[in-house]
């Protein structure tokens, strides 16, 4: 019978209440208080940067790391991934909310009826953040967490690298202080180069020249102060507040914007919005791109919080983080939040200064709540340059992620061609297209492996019962009249002629039905071949049809066969497809087979390990 205990039911769906009871307060609550600190300081401009991405105000990305924040630390089982703002979901959301503003916006202007309705971009965020939490709320319930098992490592990091190019192509205009019309679709990478270098004389100076002297001063502090800081401290310095800071101070002291013209963060609202539902109109216009963010926040996330899990030797609930994430954008989509993932960097600064459970994500929002209430609007006069600057920066990293394509290519050709398919995609066509083909060349690479298979000869080592490729080994004993061939792989619809012809081939017969090639010697015939299923690891009813054909060819040439190392799976297959009879027996090993061949004292033997 099912049976579920309340307070069982209570720790399993709310993961606080069993952290919470076992909570060090002595040991662990310092540490989490000054890994919250840190990782707050790291939000705010993280966070403002991030909206940019989004299309939405810079104070959004701080609602971000606030609102869905308090709910993952609840609902979460991740104790050291920092949730909050993410470059590329970020991104992913900001093409939905510039492509339905613009088509509101498009409506609106050629009619001139007033029945559309047109659209900000925060109510399309939020529109957004509504399917996404309805999508990974769905998953949960149909408990889907297998689904980050689905998208591989090498797909992940070809569709973030590619997607990184869109994130710095996104920032040049404000590098650059210039003018550049929006593009979006296909090509969209290749129409908003061609727009920049249409546009090179709106470029402003002041503004290149702050760009430039920011990511000077965060890359020699990357570069060069971190690596030593790191040695003697493990707070590190908080550069990116830095920049920020200072850049707000010049730019309200010297009036950089009215004097050169330098595009600001502009007004911020004092305080935390008002909860306000999603428009309900617009759900199922976004729903098919909701779903695509949906994926990717979720496997990215999981995918760090494995990272942490494994390193730190403790579990995750892969079905769990999705009601957390769930719930947490659900709840985020009624304050005017985009869709929040994890952070790399913020995850491993957490972890690096000490953050011990998801207390540290707790003492952060607290921390970005009396921002909001109190300070946000210090940081209106803050260049957009410099916003800009942090998220380049900050790309450096994954951008040069291109370069393992070498590395990726030499250990295997065929997931260089996956990362390869998914990173040009991305670039070259579209974000959700690119992860599209990337899934395309996945599921293509798969059947490639399961057409590939290994045949060879292999012979006994001298005084022993193991069996070796003859290849790979010269010291072996060639017993008279035995001849053991090797296969490993599958036996399936798509590789069953293969294997047919491959072992014909390493056996010297030729197929019965090829009555071109049928006149053989039959003092060269050996009467028996054993079959080693050793490394066999599946077979479908078409394999084991043509497993049963090879079988009555070589009976019709004389040849018994035997079979030698078939696991469980394969021998139920086997027998449900009437394939194995007192006329082809199967043993444990080859070496078992082999003798009690030589004890019927039979003629030369062929063995076929497969």
């Amino acid at each position: 019978k099912f049976k579920c205990h309340p307070r069982e039911a209570l720790r399993s769906t709310v993961p606080a209440v069993h952290w919470l009871a076992n909570y060090k307060w002595k040991e662990w609550l310092i540490k989490d208080i000054i890994a919250g600190c840190t990782v707050a300081v790291m939000n705010i401009p993280q966070g403002m940067a991030y909206a940019l991405l989004g299309n939405v105000p810079p104070v959004v990305g701080i609602y971000m790391a606030f609102f869905p924040v308090l709910i993952y630390s609840i609902l979460g089982t991740s104790r050291h991934i920092s949730m909050g703002s993410f470059a590329v979901v970020c991104l992913m959301a900001g093409k939905v909310v510039l492509t339905q503003t613009s088509i509101a916006a498009s409506n609106l202007n050629n009619t001139l009826s007033d029945k559309h309705t047109f659209y900000s971009p925060i109510e399309v965020g939020t529109a957004v953040t509504f399917m996404v939490a309805i999508f990974q709320l769905v998953m949960y319930l149909f408990r889907l967490g297998i689904v980050c098992t689905l998208l591989s490592d090498t797909l992940i990091s070809g569709f973030t690298a590619g997607a990184s190019i869109h994130v710095f192509t996104s920032q040049i205009k404000d590098l650059l202080g210039m003018k550049v019309p929006r593009f979006s679709g296909s090509f969209q990478i290749i129409n908003t180069y061609i727009g920049i270098f249409s546009n090179l004389d709106t470029i402003n100076v002041a503004a290149v020249v702050v760009s430039i002297v920011t990511i000077s001063i965060l890359l020699i502090n990357n570069e060069l102060l971190k690596p030593w800081v790191s040695k003697r401290s493990i707070v590190p310095i908080p550069i990116e507040l830095i920049a920020v800071l200072t850049g707000t101070l010049l730019s309200a002291y010297c009036g950089l914007s009215e004097r050169y013209n330098l595009k600001t963060v502009g007004p911020i609202a004092v305080g935390l919005p008002e909860p306000k539902l999603p428009p309900i109109q617009l759900l199922s216009s976004v729903a098919i791109d909701s779903f695509v963010i949906a994926i990717i926040a979720y496997i990215i996330s999981v995918s760090m919080a494995l990272i942490f899990a494994n390193k730190l030797k403790y579990e995750i609930d892969a079905n769990q983080e999705l009601l957390a994430q769930g719930c947490g954008n659900f709840f985020g989509s009624f304050f005017s939040c985009l869709p929040f993932a994890a952070s790399l960097s913020r995850s491993v600064i957490q972890q690096t200064v000490g953050g011990c459970t998801q207390l540290t994500s707790i003492v952060s929002s607290l921390i970005l709540l009396i921002v909001l209430l109190w300070i946000a609007p210090f940081f209106e006069p803050l260049p957009r340059c410099i916003l800009s600057s942090l998220i380049v920066v900050a790309l450096k990293g994954v951008i040069l992620q291109a370069l393992d394509i070498r590395k990726i290519w030499r250990t295997s050709p065929l997931d260089g061609i996956v990362w390869l398919s998914t990173y040009i995609g991305v670039v070259l066509v579209e974000i959700d297209v690119g992860l599209l083909i990337g899934v395309c060349a996945s599921v293509l690479t798969l059947l490639i492996r399961g057409m590939r298979s290994t045949t060879c000869i292999v012979e006994r080592l001298p005084n022993t019962d193991i069996y070796v490729d003859t290849n790979r080994y010269a010291k072996t004993e060639d017993l008279p009249g035995i001849t053991v061939i090797r296969y490993s792989g599958c036996i399936n619809f798509l590789n069953r002629t293969y294997f047919k012809k491959d072992i014909f081939r390493l056996a010297n017969k030729v197929p019965i039905n090829n009555t071109k090639k049928n006149k053989v010697d039959a003092g060269n015939i050996p009467p028996l071949e054993i079959l080693d299923f050793t490394g066999l690891q599946y077979v479908d009813p078409s394999g084991a049809a043509c497993l049963k054909c090879l079988i009555q060819e070589m009976s019709n040439l004389s040849v018994s066969v035997y079979m030698a190392g078939i696991s469980g799976s394969v021998i139920s297959m086997l027998q449900t497809c009437d394939v194995l009879s007192a006329s082809c027996p199967y043993f444990p090993t080859v070496h078992d087979a082999v003798i009690y061949s030589q004890s019927k004292q039979e003629e030369p033997v062929y063995t076929i390990r497969l």
